[in-house]
């Protein structure tokens, strides 16, 4: 079979180094019998290793001619679909498991949509294990007054515990990417804050729409015009609100 060229519309960059994929695996350390779906398995480096480990693998894969070459591997059932249209939660109940583990090296021009995608379905998932580029890792797992503290990191900490594993030069892939990679794992909360998510979302947008000024000309206008009357000190700025503060704020809009 020809050689896969890759493609820039697909964000496409293969990882090759087989020490990086030996300790992504370990991370992820799969075991017989997991039900999991791997995200843009792309050459399979990864998805060899973990079906190895597993017996039987769940791909997606957007890139038609990835996927036929996939599936002539007997142990994959490949998913040919843009992730961002996959039903994790019907995913699930249709191979009758309450929760999946969900991996992959996720396509970099998309990834932020793909991990909100995948927190509207994160009661069918057991846990992720990702690579990402090391800037979106860093605001994921940022804590508040930092620079990389934003939108994300509200909005992934609430639902899940999170943790970067390790760094990833950009000579692991081929074509290499201009940017440093990380992977991180994410891990649902049993028993997550009750919130309104779409009050959440919004409250947050607001928050860090100008994050460099104080609340009170964002949020504050924000919260006026919805009539709330309740405590919130918008005499600060958005990156100085820890999550469970947002969330709070969100349950009192609810009620």
């Amino acid at each position: 079979m020809t050689q896969h060229q890759a493609r820039k519309r697909f964000g496409q960059h293969f990882l090759t180094d087989t020490a990086v994929i030996e300790q992504i695996v370990q991370s992820i350390a799969p075991h017989a019998g997991d039900i999991m779906v791997e995200i843009g398995p792309g050459l399979a480096a990864m998805t060899q290793p973990l079906v190895e480990r597993l017996g039987h693998l769940h791909v997606i894969e957007l890139d038609r001619d990835l996927a036929r070459r996939l599936r002539l591997h007997p142990s994959l059932h490949v998913i040919e679909s843009d992730v961002l249209k996959v039903d994790f939660t019907a995913l699930a109940a249709s191979l009758a498991v309450p929760r999946l583990r969900v991996v992959g090296n996720l396509p970099y021009n998309i990834s932020t949509p793909i991990l909100f995608h995948l927190l509207d379905h994160v009661s069918a998932v057991a846990d992720q294990h990702f690579m990402l580029q090391k800037e979106v890792v860093q605001r994921m797992v940022a804590a508040p007054s930092t620079a990389h503290y934003g939108r994300l990191s509200v909005m992934l900490q609430w639902r899940y515990e999170m943790e970067m594993l390790m760094l990833v030069g950009p000579q692991a892939f081929d074509p290499p990417p201009r940017v440093d990679s990380a992977i991180v794992r994410m891990l649902p909360f049993s028993q997550a804050a009750q919130v309104n998510q779409g009050v959440l979302s919004e409250l947050v947008q607001v928050a860090f729409s100008q994050r460099r000024k104080l609340l009170r000309h964002t949020l504050g206008r924000w919260l006026e015009n919805k009539g709330f009357d309740g405590l919130f000190d918008v005499q600060r700025r958005a990156e100085e609100v820890p999550v469970s503060q947002y969330l709070g704020l969100a349950q009192q809009l609810s009620l």
